[in-house]
């Protein structure tokens, strides 16, 4: 059980994409397709003999398929579609699979690994690849050897290991957008028994838009990564790494894409009743915004989706109402830019980015038969990321003077307090810095430090059985803040600290609400929203997989895995406006900390078969039966408030019942290799997130999905070779109900929705809405309206208040008050489960007598469309797209020279890949995530 496997084949792509080795060889001159070698298994097997369904690629193919990093994966690989997520995060989906669930406590469930060792930070979506000896895609539940979370699959990006002789590698690439990359290796032995490998990856370019209020770039890139490898091997039978991976990101990279909205101006009227005329009509104004849900639920693709929010239908635009700050809607008649890349904001965004990975790792052979294999990861993970709220200016500033309809127009002099206050209207905001105008702001931060221990033992008899056992241990803690800091709420808060404690800046107990004075706010205050619950996690799993080679060419696998999931979030309640100073405690009445346990068996089992056929060189032919298990875990804390309507406390886990069966062929002489998978998903309690109140509340849903899957390469000629990965995915939600908060009325006409105190959004019959807005009318204050959605009394169990809306309750105006209309989900497809994805490729390589050969390859990647979310309504409908890269290589093996030129993306194809729909109290803007525009370059690189 030696490790020459890593070395004893030039790594050329098997059955998913295509690479060019560096080296010619003779089986390359026949057209044969060279064997790829991977650990899919947890142990060396050409991938052609294994059981699953893998696609792996090695440097020189992710160079040639411009394959740069993680989110490109999906353009090789079948049924797989990646997106960034609104937060810190991404959803990696294999087969309808991923991570569409928002909570700190929430697992991803695509398994992301580093040289077997799980990654539970990560920065597959930023970093890109480099010195890899491969990247590894395994697809369906991965959980007996991979672990908890892999019920989608597993990617696994191995390393490249120090060898015994000195060997160098320097790259460089120009580009459009002022692109520079650099790329370098050097491998130096150290005697007999040690080596040392340095990588390192740096990029710098400019923005793929504008910030067209500062004048920069938006979203540019500057970062680098640095990897250092030490060999020691003393023996043939002992070998030992210790990896260090550092990376960094400084720049303004965006978080998210464009902010679409169809502005939500609120009902002409109320079932015929109007709104007040008095005031000047001002009245009559905050009003209709108070009917409003801020955007109103259109596709993404029609004519207005680049409009603002109607800020009335927002906290912010609540707190600007109730100070007298804001008169309207604070981006009234504002349309965004058309091009894409660009934002409006008074700053450059922020993003900054550091991990540190340090891995130990033994294999050590006890035996010609036993090896032991000792796994130590440790990762350090540090995320900060600002920005503007909305990425677009107000049409409209504040008042110089407060508009007189407001909530404290009764206190004597107000005017002038609000004078001297705001002088021209300037809200001294320490986050958002002093600006006459509506800003919000946030920030998305995280920091995890996590480590895992793994010990595994296998076996290389020869006789009928061998096994692969284990146990791992894994300690991962998180803490981080979602900010949400918007002027309005600090002027609002500013007064009412006046009146209380004749402070507005005041910072201390109750009746204090505390201001923070802080650029980069600290904790302390309560002038803004910050969800913060530091989360630990510890985990713990034995697992083994027991092998029957019942004859020469039969061999029966069963395993089982046994996991022990120990959860706990720090229970603090939102920040915002509670009186008094730094963190918030928990709610009243719940503990100090939440704890959730999980303890499952999973496992996998089935047969894999090489008969002897006439029409094949090589076949396997394989069937498996795998449960997989991905933990549940805790909601956010809820947002309280009069009128607000909390999730549950938890979500449950998920589990996959999954069969497949598939075959693997060489054909035509070696000349071809042909794969096809299929399978069917029996999916219980799919985990998916909508935002309520403020607050994440994942539920749970069941779901079936079926599928098939072919890949293909070809080598009909020498220098030819043409490859496609086809995928075919259904997915169907097989039962279940939700309230859609984009659609809370289920467009029942007797159904009103309307705002809360807190802005959120509540339903209520349509009479219970034309009471409170004749007593708003004939008291002259639209405030009267936030108490619609306050139940002053409990309503009797199952209470219909039409459509299936249930009744949480009664109001002050005889109404009944739920929070909208239950969706049935059945029959409805997954999210981000496109039907069709299809991959094709083609290069050709022609040979000159000098040594050196030419490269042209293409490559065609396309999918179908699919939906945003599990309502499939057309608002969450996300168009088909398809991108082409193109590539030309020149080589010389014999002096290491190497010239290229590459243009990805290459019809500038502006594909919409996900978005995320905010809460009612943010007005339901939905922020959309896209692929990057066309790009093109040059590169030089140098080998030693």
């Amino acid at each position: 059980m030696s490790n020459t496997l890593h070395l004893r084949s030039l790594l050329i792509v098997g059955a998913s994409a295509v690479a060019l080795s560096s080296v010619a060889s003779p089986a390359w001159s026949q057209n044969v397709i060279q064997e790829l070698v991977v650990t899919a298994q947890k142990r060396e097997e050409a991938l052609q003999d294994v059981p699953i369904a893998v696609s792996a690629f090695n440097q020189d193919a992710l160079e040639k398929a411009k394959i740069d990093g993680g989110p490109n994966l999906v353009i090789a690989v079948p049924n797989v579609n990646f997106s960034k997520g609104n937060f810190t995060g991404y959803n990696f989906q294999i087969r309808g699979i991923g991570s569409k669930l928002v909570a700190g406590s929430g697992d991803a469930g695509t398994g992301i690994h580093l040289n077997n060792a799980p990654l539970l930070s990560n920065n597959l979506f930023e970093t890109e690849f480099y010195d890899v000896e491969r990247v590894e895609v395994l697809r369906g539940p991965q959980g007996t050897l991979y672990g908890r979370n892999a019920t989608g699959g597993v990617v696994n990006m191995i390393t490249a290991k120090p060898i015994d002789e000195f060997e160098a590698m320097i790259r460089g690439e120009l580009g459009n957008y002022n692109t520079r990359k650099l790329r370098g290796m050097i491998n130096v032995p150290l005697g007999d028994e040690f080596a040392l490998r340095v990588a390192g990856s740096y990029l710098k370019r400019d923005g793929f838009g504008d910030n067209l209020v500062t004048g920069n770039d938006a979203d540019d890139r500057d970062l680098y990564g640095i990897r250092t490898t030490l060999a020691f091997n003393p023996t043939d039978t002992f070998h030992a790494y210790l990896l260090w991976d550092h990376f960094n990101e400084e720049d303004n990279r965006s978080r998210i894409g464009k902010q679409f909205c169809t502005k939500d101006l609120g009902p002409a009227s109320i079932g015929g009743v109007g709104y007040s005329a008095a005031a000047g009509g001002l009245i009559g104004q905050i009003q209709r915004g108070l009917f409003s849900q801020g955007c109103q639920a259109t596709s993404l693709y029609s004519a207005g989706a680049l409009g603002t929010v109607n800020s009335q239908a927002t906290l912010g635009g609540l707190f600007g109402a109730l100070g007298g700050f804001q008169t309207g809607d604070a981006y009234a008649g504002k349309m965004q830019t058309t091009n894409v890349r660009d934002i409006e904001s008074t700053f450059d965004p922020i993003y900054e980015s550091k991990t540190d990975i340090i891995q130990f790792n033994v294999d050590w052979d006890l035996t010609d038969e036993l090896r032991l294999t000792w796994l130590t990861s440790y990762t350090d993970f540090d995320l900060y990321t600002r920005q503007d709220y909305n990425r677009y200016v107000p049409s409209t500033s504040f008042n110089t003077t407060p508009n007189p309809v407001n909530a404290f127009a009764a206190v004597p002099g107000y005017a002038g307090i609000y004078g001297a206050l705001f002088p021209g209207g300037v809200i001294n905001d320490a986050q958002n810095q002093p600006y006459n105008r509506f800003t919000t702001s946030d920030i998305s931060s995280a920091y995890t430090k996590g480590w895992s221990q793994e010990l595994r033992l296998q076996s290389a008899y020869d006789g009928p059985f061998n096994f692969n056992v284990g146990g791992i241990m894994v300690r991962y803690q998180a803490t981080g803040d979602y900010y949400v800091m918007f002027n309005t709420g600090t002027g609002y808060y500013q007064i009412n600290n006046l009146f209380s404690t004749g402070n507005p800046n005041c910072a201390g107990a109750a009746p204090c609400i505390t201001i923070d004075q802080n650029y980069e706010p600290d904790r302390s205050g309560r002038n803004y929203y910050d969800a913060y619950g530091p989360y630990d996690l510890r985990s713990h799993a034995a697992f083994g997989e027991l092998y029957w080679q019942a004859t020469e060419t039969l061999k029966f696998t069963g395993g089982l895995r046994y996991t022990v999931d120990d959860k706990e979030v720090e229970n603090h309640q939102v920040n915002l406006g509670i009186p008094g100073f730094g963190i918030a405690g928990p709610l009243p009445g719940t503990p100090d900390i939440l704890h959730v346990e999980f303890k499952e068996t999973t496992g996998r089992v089935g047969f894999d078969w090489k008969p002897d056929l006439d029409f094949t060189d090589d076949t396997l032919l394989y069937a498996f039966f795998s449960r997989g298990y991905k933990a549940g875990g805790l909601n956010s804390p809820c947002s309280g408030g009069a009128g607000v309507i909390c999730g549950p406390p938890t979500f449950e886990p998920e589990f996959i019942n999954a069969y497949e069966i598939g075959t693997k062929n060489t054909v035509l002489d070696g000349t071809m290799t042909l794969n096809l998978t299929a399978f069917y998903y029996d999916y219980e309690g799919y985990q998916v997130s909508k935002i309520v109140n403020r607050a994440s509340t994942n539920e749970n849903i069941d779901a079936k999905i079926k599928g098939a899957e072919l890949e293909t390469v070809w080598q009909p000629l020498q220098g030819l070779r043409l490859n496609a990965q086809i995928g075919w995915l259904d997915t169907e939600i097989s039962s279940g109900t939700s309230i859609d908060t984009f659609n809370r009325t289920g467009g029942d006409p007797n159904l009103v929705l309307v705002k809360s105190s807190a802005a959120s959004n509540c339903v209520v019959n349509l009479a219970a809405a034309q009471t409170a807005l004749t007593v708003s009318n004939l008291t002259n204050n639209p405030f009267a309206l936030l108490g619609v959605c306050t139940p002053a009394s409990t309503a009797g169990a199952g209470t219909n208040i039409g459509s299936g809306a249930l009744a949480v309750g009664t109001n002050a105006f005889g109404g009944l008050v739920s929070d909208g209309v239950p969706i049935s989900l059945e029959g409805k497809e997954l999210p981000n489960a496109p039907h069709w994805t299809i991959s094709l490729g083609a290069q050709y390589t022609w040979d000159f007598d000098n040594d050196w050969s030419l490269t042209a390859r293409g490559d065609y990647y396309k999918q179908t469309e699919t939906f945003a979310r599990i309502y499939n309504t057309e608002p969450d409908r996300l168009d088909d797209w398809q991108n082409v890269n193109l590539t030309v290589t020149l080589t010389n093996p014999v002096n290491g020279w190497e010239i290229g030129a590459y243009v990805k993306n290459a019809t500038d194809e502006e594909a919409i890949t996900d978005f995320y729909l905010t809460d009612d109290s943010s007005g339901l803007f939905r922020n959309a995530f896209y692929t990057e525009p066309r790009t093109y370059g040059v590169s030089l690189q140098k080998r030693f």
